[in-house]
């Protein structure tokens, strides 16, 4: 039975057993925050829970390891979280702008 999850408002289909991960995958997303230093993309890299590297936001829960979370009917998957922004290329202090949530 197919399933309907919701990525940053959009629908998107999935299958019952997926990982968070595989659905962003199969958006054509290979990396859905950045670091909070330097900005540097990051998405599935270790693949079993060890990196956090795949942190999501997932029904209003943060810091949700989308390669172990499997998906459910009606989750809602929120990409790209204000804490892990990255700063304005022009402030070298690598502080995060006034007003950016972080």
């Amino acid at each position: 039975m197919p399933l309907t999850v919701h990525v940053d408002g959009a629908p998107h289909p999935a299958r019952p057993g997926q990982t968070v991960a595989a659905v962003l995958l199969s958006t054509g997303r290979t990396s859905w925050r950045r670091t909070r230093h330097g900005g540097r993309p990051r998405g599935v890299f270790c693949g079993i829970g060890v990196c956090y590297d795949c942190l999501v936001t997932v029904n209003g829960l943060a810091g949700v390891r989308a390669c172990r979370r499997e998906v459910r009917d009606g989750d809602r998957i929120e990409t790209g979280s204000p804490a892990a922004a990255a700063p304005p290329p022009d402030d070298p202090s690598g502080q995060p702008a006034a007003g950016s949530g972080a």
